[in-house]
């Protein structure tokens, strides 16, 4: 179930490239809003909901805006919340970007643990993501993810002077997430100051707030908190821009040298991705079809299946006695699902055949003297699988007579989910007396 903080925290401190007083309050919010930031030093106290479609700058820092409202540097704040699993939260801030506090994230995730967090009653939102997403920047940066049943990070980390290479890889949860990574601090090259100041940025940065790499030295307030603190504290980032997107990401991620720019060049390709699936939904009474559609006691009249092997819930329709088109709903109950595989579901292809071939002696089976017979698959030739079909896909199976000669029928078959083949193959099945 969703989750929002249970009550209000606040928190006082400078902004880390303004250089201003800031106060950020963070309050309970409704379900299903999200993040919202809420600039209550200006007129009419205008807010800015969070979402990549808001992004108006990324360098250095994510910043975010609505018309002439602008929050600076919001993904410090946004990982805080997304990794102690809050869903749901108003920032009220009295100036354009909020504390950096000692450059990590810890000063905000310790207010969050300290008043906990409570149930909603509205479900979490998931985006699993159904095929690769890569997204490339400058001097080998990369940002990669594949499908998966968990959201975890896998980063690599260099500097422009080839030193300080450093990998970590963590997979989400709240408890590893306040102990290693949120406590990762910001980081710059000396080298990089002189220009950031000149364009008017860092302004409220100090020793206090940031470690400064010069060459092989490494200048600090406090040590290093990791040996491998800089590649956490690029986690952490990550954790914050991923969450410009409204859904919890399912996904394996993996990247190299990313940044604000490159986070929200992947985030923009996410939702792009999650448009593309909306997109190919198919309400079932949106298919066409012909006539003669069957519901799943009559599909049961005609096949001998039962549970757990019938792979039809109902046939839509035929067309002209040599193509039928049918429907399987695919759901975490489904048997198979106990042992292919355990964390990471996927339909079987040979049960994606057999649906088809099912569908096809159900089209022989309506010719006239079939009606008793029983349907023998006997081969498959051709079959090709493009895509995984998991718990939630509906998948449509499509069948068309090729040959029926006697006894002996072959029918090419495709499976689609989302408009999108899944798989597809030549039958060859022969009716026998039942």
């Amino acid at each position: 179930m969703q989750r929002t903080i249970r009550e209000p925290v606040s928190v006082e401190g400078l902004s880390l490239h303004t250089g201003n007083p800031v106060r950020i309050v963070i309050k309970p919010a409704e379900a299903d809003s999200g993040y919202v930031f809420k600039r209550v030093d200006l007129p009419d106290e205008p807010t800015v909901q969070v979402s990549v479609d808001n992004v108006r700058q990324t360098e250095r820092a994510t910043t975010i805006g609505e018309g002439n409202v602008k929050v600076h540097t919001v993904e410090h704040v946004l990982a805080a919340l997304s990794g102690c699993g809050v869903d749901n939260a108003l920032i009220e801030l009295n100036a354009n970007e909020p504390p950096i506090g000692d450059g990590s994230g810890m000063f905000l995730v310790n207010e969050i643990l300290k008043v906990g967090t409570v149930e909603q009653d509205k479900a979490v939102s998931f985006f699993e993501l159904r095929e690769p997403v890569w997204v490339e920047g400058e001097d080998g940066a990369y940002i990669a993810a594949w499908p998966d049943q968990n959201f975890s990070i896998s980063c690599t980390h260099v500097s422009h002077t080839g030193l300080f290479t450093q990998y970590f890889s963590w997979k989400y949860d709240i408890k590893s997430f306040v102990t290693e990574i949120a406590p990762a601090r910001t980081f710059v090259f000396y080298e990089e100051l002189v220009p950031l100041i000149e364009k008017g940025l860092i302004k409220g940065g100090s020793l206090d707030n940031a470690i400064v790499i010069r060459g092989e030295a490494v200048y600090s307030q406090q040590p290093l908190r990791f040996e491998n603190e800089f590649v956490r504290h690029k986690i952490f980032d990550m954790i914050g821009d991923f969450a410009l997107f409204p859904k919890r990401l399912k996904a394996r991620v993996v990247a190299a040298r990313p940044s604000h720019f490159l986070n929200v060049k992947f985030i923009r390709e996410i939702q792009k991705a999650y448009k593309n699936y909306l997109s190919h939904l198919m309400p079932v009474e949106n298919i066409p079809v012909g006539e003669g559609a069957l519901d799943i006691n009559e599909v049961m009249k005609i096949l001998p299946h039962r549970y757990p092997f019938l792979m039809l819930d109902r046939v839509l329709g035929f067309q002209d006695d040599v193509k039928a088109i049918g429907q399987k709903a695919v759901t975490m109950n489904e048997a198979y699902f106990q042992g292919h595989f355990p964390g990471h579901p996927i339909m079987p292809g040979v049960l994606q055949i057999e649906a088809m071939a099912q569908l096809a002696s159900i089209l022989l089976l309506r010719k006239a003297g079939n009606a008793g017979k029983l349907g023998y698959f006997m081969s498959a030739d051709k079959v090709k699988f493009r895509k995984p079909v998991m718990p939630g896909d509906t998948l449509i199976i499509e069948v068309e007579m090729t040959k029926a000669r006697g006894k002996i029928g072959k029918a090419f078959g495709k499976c689609y989910v989302n408009k999108e083949t899944v798989c597809e193959g030549e039958l060859l099945f022969a009716l026998v007396d039942g």
